[in-house]
């Protein structure tokens, strides 16, 4: 009997022990596995993005950009909190062999996957373009490229290029016409044929019905209307007195005068600083002297904003033939219908510019 119930016992403390023994194993394995869970949901799920009280973060990712030049634009200011398990979930989603260009933004709180989903995906985020207050070519070429990726020098060559330039139906001396001073939305890595094409769409869409209807009525074509436009802009910037401006001109149009444009001098001079337009000027040879040719110079002196171009299409009936900038420089003019009564506005305008010690 002794060895019975010492054998039974012995059994018992064996089974004992083996239980023992797999509910260790079996917690290390569950906390093992919730250790690991935890990796893993905190590698994809959690918020792994750091601004700083930002809501959100712009960056670009040039052409051309690799693994390493990505880590080093959303490392620099420290938006990753969490760097290994971002890298380590990268490679995992092969991230790394697939860089793709273009304009991110990031939010507070994003996760891991959420923002290697975007940028492998080239979920981009456009930006706001905008553009005004352009004279020429160049300028305009080189305040895109500020803004985009597209290459100024590139973007120029185009805007040079005649043959290109036909399929929009304009040429390099007007081609500045097509760009219309708005914001539009593009994205970020938009090439500059792209680039050329979306803005013909943008100028397309801008010539509504209302707009060529008004074109017909008061005989002037898109180009006319805008090079006109553009001399308004450059002579005021008050859009309550831009029709009035541009009745003047229609006025001289009409009856066959000589525009004689002062900004049209300052363009074909290529001295934007000029404050005062002196009569040696007047004698410069030019296409855009309007003190020698007669009608529209070949293209516009700028780019006209909507509200100049609009002044043009309804521009204001008046019997106005002058317009002098006023003696108290407030930006707006003096309207004259007569040569006497303009060059009394004149010599008050003259003068004041002397007091003021303005020479040219």
């Amino acid at each position: 009997m002794p060895n019975y119930y010492s054998s039974r016992i012995k059994r018992e403390r064996r089974l004992s022990n083996r239980r023992k023994f797999f509910i260790s194993i079996f917690t290390i394995l569950i906390i093992g596995g919730s250790v690991s869970g935890y990796l893993a949901y905190r590698m994809v799920y959690k918020p792994n993005v750091w601004l700083n009280g930002q809501p959100s973060v712009a960056f670009n990712i040039k052409s051309g950009s690799n693994w390493e030049d990505v880590k080093q634009l959303l490392y620099k200011n420290g938006t990753i909190i969490h760097r290994p398990s971002f890298e380590s979930l990268a490679k995992i989603m092969k991230y790394t062999e697939h860089i793709k260009p273009g304009h991110y933004v990031l939010k507070e709180g994003m996760s891991n996957k959420q923002i290697i989903t975007k940028l492998r995906a080239k979920q981009q985020d456009p930006v706001k373009l905008v553009f005004n207050n352009i004279r020429i070519k160049e300028e305009l070429s080189g305040h895109i490229a500020e803004q985009l990726e597209i290459d100024s020098v590139s973007l120029l060559k185009l805007l040079n290029n005649e043959d290109y330039l036909k399929k929009f139906g304009f040429t390099s001396a007007n081609i500045i016409s097509m760009f219309i001073p708005n914001t539009y939305e593009v994205y970020w890595d938009i090439t500059a044929e792209k680039f050329m094409e979306r803005m013909h769409k943008e100028y397309i869409a801008f010539w509504t019905d209302k707009r060529k209807a008004r074109l017909t009525e008061i005989r002037l074509t898109e180009l006319q209307a805008i090079t006109l436009a553009s001399i308004v802009e450059k002579e005021s910037n008050k859009n309550d007195e831009k029709p009035d401006v541009a009745g003047v001109y229609m006025n001289r149009l009409r009856d066959g005068w000589l525009l004689q444009a002062d900004p049209t001098l300052v363009y074909a001079l290529g001295d934007f600083s000029i404050k005062r337009v002196l009569n040696i000027y007047k004698t410069i040879d030019s296409p855009y002297n309007t003190y020698l040719y007669f009608g529209l110079p070949p293209g516009p002196i700028c780019l006209p904003s909507i509200s100049s171009i609009d002044a043009v299409l309804n521009y204001r009936q008046h019997k106005y033939m002058y317009f002098c900038a006023r003696e108290d420089f407030s930006g707006y003019h003096n309207f004259a219908v007569t040569i006497n009564e303009h060059l009394m506005n004149a010599s008050k305008y003259q003068h004041a510019l002397d007091q003021k010690g303005i020479l040219k």
